[in-house]
């Protein structure tokens, strides 16, 4: 595997990661990663024509990491030539389905089965329920294969977001690429780092993402209360207060962030399923458990036997994101210290992780985490 990495900036484009031996008319995959309004089809008609026989594949963010860099919803690529693993990609969009479901059911139905090893997605971070989408594929997933990935951002606004495959840039897309074959070897860690805080509380009312009620109380009201004076800064303030819902199907916790409130209807919406009977707790900042977390993420990531990996994709919540602030590059460089001068790094802020928990082959929705994932060709 060999990489090359640019930025585009006021000035045009900066190469900041090239390889040994990286031919552009032998990359295979390029990951296009920035600022909504920085992905835009004359960008895209750029890179084709540089990277002829690659696939171009593209989202929205709340930040980009390049080359263990952070950029502020600029714009990134990450062309990968691949020496020994052929890959697969497929495209669909929620319009085309009753929910997401369903789409997963059928995304992973396309995705050919044959030697598959591993499958990165990017999906869509506003109109994609990502609990329901990873349902529909783990559903299919009979042969458990690693799944990792995010759900795109936009920046702190929420409003929409962007994904695409080669010209098909729109909301609403979630793309898949299966990595294929014995020579890719892959590595996943995830990890938070955040404190809980208050009693532990069953939710007793709840539609999908959407929670009403905790212990039969008004959710927005208890929420409210716990906020003190950041209470008047929602849904902002949000970011700075997620869930743990527990899992008891891994004996571990998960995390939700918040994404809306609806004053008239009371109610809270989240960035994950919510489902009635599970536990949850509030939940705080730890600045350095925050930031240690990555590394732990990356020590995960190394530990499938993947010294020295060719590429590192790390995809961060935009939560972690807006509560690290100026200190944001230290989880960065936390990773850093774990794999070496010679593993090339990319990824963003999302709206929304993809990972296994622990050592689990399962992938879940994960929100306000590092999640790491590790390629390396044998």
């Amino acid at each position: 595997m060999k990489i090359q990495q640019k930025v585009k900036n006021e000035s045009g484009w900066e190469v900041t990661n090239t390889q040994d031996g990286f031919d552009a008319k032998l990359c295979q995959l390029v990951l296009v990663l920035g600022g909504k309004a920085n992905i835009d089809e004359s960008v895209l008609k750029t890179l084709k024509s540089e990277y002829p026989n690659a696939l171009l594949v593209s989202a929205s963010t709340a930040g980009e990491i390049s080359n263990f860099d952070f950029f502020d919803e600029q714009l990134s690529t990450t062309a990968i030539q691949l020496d020994k693993t052929p890959i697969e990609s497929k495209v669909v969009n929620i319009q085309d389905f009753e929910n997401s479901y369903e789409l997963g059911l059928s995304l992973f139905d396309q995705i050919p089965k044959n030697d598959l090893k591993y499958i990165l997605i990017l999906s869509d971070g506003g109109l994609i329920n990502g609990t329901e989408l990873l349902e529909g594929i783990n559903k299919e997933n009979k042969e458990g294969i690693l799944i990792t990935g995010g759900l795109a951002g936009d920046g702190a606004r929420f409003e929409s977001t962007l994904v695409g495959l080669d010209f098909d840039l729109q909301s609403g897309n979630v793309v898949a690429i299966g990595f294929y074959g014995d020579s890719i070897q892959v590595g996943h860690g995830s990890l938070g780092g955040w404190d809980e805080f208050g009693p532990e509380r069953i939710i007793t009312k709840s539609e999908k993402n959407v929670l009403f009620e905790l212990d039969n109380k008004n959710a927005l009201e208890l929420y409210k209360q716990y906020l003190g004076t950041y209470a008047d800064e929602l849904p902002g303030s949000a970011l700075l207060f997620p869930l743990s819902i527990s899992s008891i199907e891994h004996d571990s916790k998960n995390v939700r962030t918040i994404l809306s409130i609806d004053e008239d209807a009371q109610s809270m919406t989240f960035a994950g399923n919510l489902p009635v009977g599970s536990k949850v707790r509030l939940m705080k900042a730890n600045f350095d458990k925050i930031i240690s977390a990555s590394g732990t993420a990356a020590e995960q990531a190394v530990s499938f036997n993947l010294d020295n990996p060719d590429l590192a994709l790390l995809i961060s919540c935009v939560g972690r994101k807006l509560i690290l602030n100026e200190r944001v590059e230290e989880e960065i460089e936390v990773a850093k210290d774990i794999f070496g001068e010679g593993t090339a790094v990319a990824g963003f802020y999302s709206y929304g992780e993809i990972s296994p928990l622990l050592k689990s082959q399962k992938c879940e929705l994960q929100n306000q985490t590092m999640t790491i994932t590790t390629l390396k060709e044998i």
